[in-house]
């Protein structure tokens, strides 16, 4: 099967010929992939910076889409011909999404809303979750206000979404190109992060931040208020300091929350912007999505 990934950890990311997952074991499913996700962490999967398991050859991707076309003992749902969604890792295959086909666990799989297509989908799973997960961690009540670094990315904007969608006042950093979108989005306030006085631009005693822009985070940290907390995204939290808590989050597979949020989408609460790329071209998707030039759009592969 036609594939995107390595051939030997660390080694380059180019287009492969695979061979087809094996048969699916007990509570196992074979799907049949329809897109997958593109991210940053993407890098990381064959360099030991986040391990889910990969085993070269192996394809990247830990989050896409497709169709059930073989089940294993003791799956009866999903069953054969559904459309489901997914973040899985560890891979028990241990290969990846940017594939024709992927080997899974059937509980990691939720179903896909039938008004939700697939080039949408596939860039829901990890940012979605993220976001999520981040503004749970924070736990802030309505009226709190709320700093979000890097608002202008795919799980930034989620973030700000989700939070204003929770009565919070955010204030955000991005370019100056992002600024009418984030507003619409619900943003009160849009520094540019080019200005390298940003941090004057906005009133400081944010209840919280959520850092998802790599190289912000002690900034942020500056702006929140005492006792208040700090979640990074990018692995940078600062050490905790003025009573702010400061927090490193990593995102975990959740099928029921992905399934929320697969419904956010198509009910028009979330608002997503994927752009989607052929299979042999992950290499070039991965470089621009590390470069940080993928402008606030998600790229997913389509097979």
């Amino acid at each position: 099967m036609r594939a995107c990934g390595v051939t030997e950890a660390g080694g380059r990311v180019r287009a492969l010929e695979l061979p087809d997952p094996g048969p699916p074991g007990a509570g196992q499913v074979v799907v049949a992939v329809e897109a997958a996700g593109v991210g940053a962490w993407d890098r990381l999967l064959h360099t030991g910076g986040w391990d889910v398991g990969l085993v070269p050859p192996a394809a990247l991707g830990v989050e896409g889409t497709g169709r059930v076309i073989a089940t294993g003992e003791g799956v009866e749902e999903p069953a054969d011909g559904d459309a489901v969604l997914v973040h899985e890792a560890p891979l028990p295959g241990g290969s990846g999404f940017w594939a024709e086909r992927v080997l899974l666990t059937a509980e990691a799989l939720t179903r896909r809303p039938d008004d939700l297509d697939p080039e949408t989908a596939a860039a829901l799973p990890v940012a979605g979750l993220t976001a999520r997960q981040a503004i749970d961690l924070l736990s802030l009540e309505p009226g709190q206000r709320l700093l979000i670094t890097g608002g202008g990315g795919v799980t930034g904007s989620l973030a700000l979404q989700l939070a204003v969608a929770a009565g919070l006042t955010v204030s955000t950093t991005a370019s100056e190109s992002s600024a009418r979108r984030l507003h619409e989005l619900g943003a009160a306030e849009v520094a540019d992060y080019h200005d390298r006085g940003w941090t004057t631009r906005l009133e400081g005693g944010f209840d919280a931040a959520l850092v998802a822009a790599e190289g912000t985070a002690v900034e942020a940290m500056g702006l929140v208020r005492d006792g208040g907390l700090l979640c990074s995204l990018t692995s940078d939290a600062p050490p905790p300091r003025r009573d702010v808590a400061s927090t490193n989050l990593y995102v975990r597979p959740d099928p029921a929350q992905l399934a929320a949020l697969a419904d956010d989408v198509v009910a028009g609460r979330l608002r997503l912007t994927p752009e989607a790329m052929p299979l042999a071209e992950g290499p070039s998707a991965l470089s621009r999505v590390a470069a940080g030039r993928a402008g606030g759009r998600k790229l997913v592969l389509l097979p």
